[in-house]
């Protein structure tokens, strides 16, 4: 199997704005006119020249999925927001999928799945920015309640864990 890289039409690729040193590490064409773009720094989705660029840092992405029969790359969110679907275009040639599971990864510097209390488990992660800082987050999973005071004892203990592990102040 063969990649290609799609060309990124000019007037989407000025809509990006890339940051002094940013740059583009794949595209993908996808079935709504729309383009998704993998830089250095984050995701974008651009619908257009005027349609603006709605970009998010990796760090802020928990998991992803790719259906390959489909042509489906599904993005879930550490926050609240609701998933990302893309549907690309020529999706078996696609070295979208592969560099976004890269560039998470790359965010991710350590990462520890921990039981709660009443049940469910939280993911404390410390993750880095396009930029290198670095700083840990807490992902709660279904119906675990994060101000609860038992399951904040496990869980500020396991962020200290793992932030003491990656050279992070406690």
């Amino acid at each position: 199997m063969w990649f290609r890289r799609p060309s990124l039409p000019d007037d989407v690729r000025r809509s990006l704005s890339l940051a002094r040193g940013e740059r583009i590490l794949a595209v993908g064409e996808l079935t709504d006119g729309g383009w998704a773009v993998a830089t250095t720094a984050d995701l974008a989705v651009v619908h257009g020249a005027d349609g603006g660029s709605p970009r998010r840092p990796w760090a802020h992405v928990d998991r992803a999925s790719f259906d390959p029969d489909r042509g489906v790359l599904t993005v879930i969110w550490v926050d609240a927001a609701p998933d990302t679907t893309l549907r690309l275009v020529d999706a078996e040639r696609s070295v979208l999928p592969q560099t976004l599971r890269e560039r998470v990864q790359w965010s991710v510097v350590l990462a520890e799945t921990v039981a709660v209390p009443g049940g469910g488990d939280v993911k404390v992660a410390v993750r880095r920015t396009a930029d290198g800082a670095m700083f840990s987050q807490a992902l709660a999973g279904p119906g675990v309640d994060l101000e609860d005071p038992d399951v904040a004892r496990v869980v500020d203990a396991t962020e200290s864990r793992v932030r003491g592990a990656s050279g992070l102040p406690l």
